[in-house]
């Protein structure tokens, strides 16, 4: 939840001989808040700067906007002379129904001349709209943790049931802790806590033989992808420190997720394995699991119920076009992830546009099963067993840490590129205003 906004705090930008006019500090004040719940709830750096000078000709000024990891100052030009107001807020948070609904209600008053009692009243609303209930959170996280374990070769129904229950509960404590806690941290860490536990119950009980995923897949929901994305592509228009601290954010809370997985395992004296094969799975069922998992990731980002279908069809077309890359032409995942990825882009680019939708919820909602984080995970193991061995260790751990590593870096990579590079393209040779 991010902090009220700091209203008071109008200040001018260089010196100046007299404070903006009243009108000046409503606009301001209004125009902090609209930028604020793009900037906290996903929306790109470009687009949102884009949308908030468009609020602000709709106002009768001219705005200016300065988002920093912490810190997001908008400028507004009276007669000449700049005040600032400065918000302390971060971007942690994906909302794809609050941005949505702040986009629509600028491009409602960018045609027209906006009054501030209307833009307040649709501002608050806004702010206080629900995100998805609890309820569906926590069985769409079921659903989507199974749906990742059946990509991954889970074939056993007693599996997959656990997977569901181990993400089930995790979903529920996720929800709990973010409302008694502001720490963005510790809700991942918790729910692959829980994650571990189970994961080493199962092992222990000898189950199944699927103990790896059953212990990992609930893990896999809990990647922070969007802040990977906006990351990435801050980085590509040259936003270096917002960029790097957008992947230093999301890199922190993937430390979390593997640190928690790990405690638990070793609470119940289990070790998470260096390597480990994936079953190949038909194309109908790999097909299917995605557009589930799409669905998941889809709540977690609070995407209105009418919205899905659309990225749940866009990722299962680009999860078909990667299972024929890996499995039909038996190449390499990354090109598969790059070539899925890339497909995605050129779909969602536009569709984003078009319903006011932040790019890297949709985007990373698209391509969620295409996410390494089994080798993130494994790798994590095996540095663990290194590190508790030492000497003693199998000759072969090392080089498969090095493999998990490498395959997980990229792959990321390869998806980051496949969803950056259509995008930066279509962005520059569109009209200017959703660039």
């Amino acid at each position: 939840m991010s902090p009220e906004l700091e209203t008071d705090r109008v200040v001018p930008a260089g010196v100046a001989a007299k404070a903006p006019q009243a009108s000046g500090k409503v606009a301001l004040s209004l125009l902090v808040q609209a930028t604020e719940l793009l900037f906290v709830n996903g929306q790109t750096t470009r687009r949102m700067a884009t949308a908030i000078r468009e609020l602000g000709v709709a106002l009768h000024f001219r705005i200016d906007v300065f988002p920093r990891w912490g810190e997001l100052t908008v400028r507004l030009w009276d007669q000449g002379t700049p005040y600032d107001a400065i918000a302390a807020v971060a971007p942690t948070n994906v909302d794809m129904g609050k941005v949505s609904a702040t986009m629509r209600m600028i491009d409602g008053l960018a045609a027209r001349s906006a009054d501030a009692d209307t833009v307040q009243g649709m501002l608050q609303g806004i702010r206080h709209s629900p995100s998805a209930p609890t309820l569906r959170f926590v069985i769409m996280a079921a659903a989507g943790a199974a749906a990742l374990g059946v990509i991954f070769g889970v074939s056993q129904p007693l599996s997959i049931a656990l997977i569901a229950l181990s993400a089930s509960l995790g979903a529920g404590l996720r929800r709990w802790l973010m409302r008694i806690s502001s720490n963005p941290l510790l809700p991942p860490f918790a729910a692959a806590l829980v994650a571990g536990i189970l994961g080493a119950a199962v092992v222990d009980l000898h189950l199944n033989a699927a103990e790896q995923l059953v212990a990992v897949c609930p893990c896999m929901v809990l990647v922070p992808g969007p802040h990977l994305l906006n990351g990435a592509l801050d980085l590509a228009r040259t936003e270096i420190s917002l960029g790097v601290a957008r992947i230093a954010y999301a890199s922190v809370i993937i430390l979390m997720i593997c640190a928690g997985l790990l405690l638990g395992l070793a609470i119940g004296g289990v070790a998470l394995p260096a390597s480990g094969a994936t079953s190949a799975v038909p194309l109908f069922y790999d097909v299917i699991a995605a557009g589930v998992a799409v669905a998941a990731y889809g709540t977690f980002f609070s995407m209105p119920w009418r919205m899905l279908p659309i990225p749940m069809l866009i990722g299962m077309l680009a999860h078909a076009a990667r299972w024929f890359v890996v499995a039909a032409a038996s190449s390499r995942i990354a090109l598969g992830a790059f070539v899925a990825c890339f497909i995605v882009s050129l779909m969602v680019t536009p569709i984003a546009e078009r319903l006011r939708l932040p790019f890297a919820g949709i985007a990373f909602a698209s391509v969620v099963s295409l996410i390494p984080g089994v080798f993130l995970f494994r790798m994590g193991g095996g540095l663990l067993a290194l590190i508790a061995r030492g000497a003693r260790a199998p000759a072969g751990l090392l080089p498969d840490v090095i493999v998990d590593g490498a395959t997980a870096f990229v792959v990321v990579l390869a998806m980051a590129l496949g969803l950056i590079i259509p995008k930066l393209c279509i962005d520059r040779f569109r009209h200017p205003r959703a660039a």
